[in-house]
């Protein structure tokens, strides 16, 4: 993952230059492919010995805000993978941390060029669904949680964070709505004692229901209880007809008169390359940031809601639209 970080940060004309990594064999590789790349065994010596002024973090999802905060903190700009952190406060702490020290914070939403995406934004802005009144995304199957730390609750936040965040941040460009109030629930036990996690095992399954002040609304689903889990992730439904898409193929089905029509296709290329194409443009010529650290909150906003809401077994209101 770091390799493909340097390589695209490359692309756009930007410089790798350092490296901070625990682990002396992945400084080796890091070298090895990046020949004139500093390397350091700690963040705190990175950003104590090295002038790189983006900072890029590639790490498991509960250490983003401290490794964050460390360098933003220190003046240093801050990409961080999906998510950018796993609770609204953290998002909010990070947020103001950068505002104080002058810099950006981002987050690799690499998929918001997925061409699933591209696809159905373009299809959907011309009118082929009509007005979209609902989102339902579901994602998993029938399999046990991963045995590294995406399979644990505390790590990675649970079932709903790692292809939630994904899933989340592509409806969140197809609603227009503001964020009113999140329903969550979450199912836990079956695969508890068939992990080495154990009690710190993600969910079984989580389930989200979003309303938005446009009157529409999203479900979410991921599931490793699943056994007969859609082979599309998002099915988009508007007055006019219906859009799934899945990262390669796509289907519209649309009503004309008493007849129903399916339209049936494969996704374009993605172009991930944008994401870093931007931020270069923003640092040397002021160009508008796209993914926000505000945009990037959403997500986390309505999982952070899901999740709270499932413990307390109430739907809950969104503090940001």
């Amino acid at each position: 993952m770091g390799r493909r970080h340097l390589d695209l940060v490359k692309k756009a004309g930007m410089t790798p230059r350092a490296v901070a990594e625990i682990d002396s064999k992945r400084l080796e590789s890091a070298k090895a492919d990046f020949p004139d790349i500093e390397t350091y065994g700690s963040v705190a010596g990175m950003l104590k010995q090295s002038d790189v002024n983006l900072v890029i973090i590639v790490t498991a999802h509960n250490t983003h805000e401290a490794l964050a905060m460390q360098c933003l903190k220190a003046g240093r700009h801050v990409i961080s993978e999906k998510p950018l952190a796993l609770t609204t406060a953290a998002c909010d702490r990070m947020i103001a941390a950068a505002k104080k020290s002058g810099v950006i914070l981002s987050t690799f939403h690499n998929r918001h060029w997925d061409g699933c995406i591209l696809n159905a934004l373009k299809t959907i802005q011309k009118g082929a669904i009509g007005d979209v009144l609902r989102i339902h995304c579901r994602m998993g199957g029938y399999a046990k949680p991963h045995d590294t730390w995406r399979g644990s609750r505390t790590i990675s936040g649970g079932i709903l964070y790692d292809w939630g965040v994904h899933l989340l941040e592509y409806s969140l460009q197809i609603l227009q709505g503001g964020l009113m109030e999140v329903t969550g629930f979450a199912s836990l036990g079956y695969w508890a004692d068939k992990t080495k996690w154990k009690e710190d095992t993600h969910e079984d399954e989580g389930f989200a229901v979003v309303r938005f002040d446009s009157g529409q609304w999203l479900t979410l689903c991921v599931s490793t209880i699943d056994a007969n889990a859609p082979a599309h992730w998002l099915e988009i439904t508007g007055t006019k007809g219906t859009y799934t898409f899945d990262v390669n193929t796509y289907e519209l089905i649309q009503t004309k008169g008493r007849k129903v029509v399916r339209t049936r296709g494969r996704n374009p290329e993605g172009e991930w390359w944008q994401y870093y194409g931007n931020i270069a443009d923003h640092l040397t010529r002021g160009t508008p940031l796209v993914i926000t650290p505000e945009w990037s909150r959403r997500p986390i906003h309505v999982l952070d809601l899901a999740v709270r809401s499932a413990k307390a077994g109430k739907s809950l209101r969104a503090k940001y639209a």
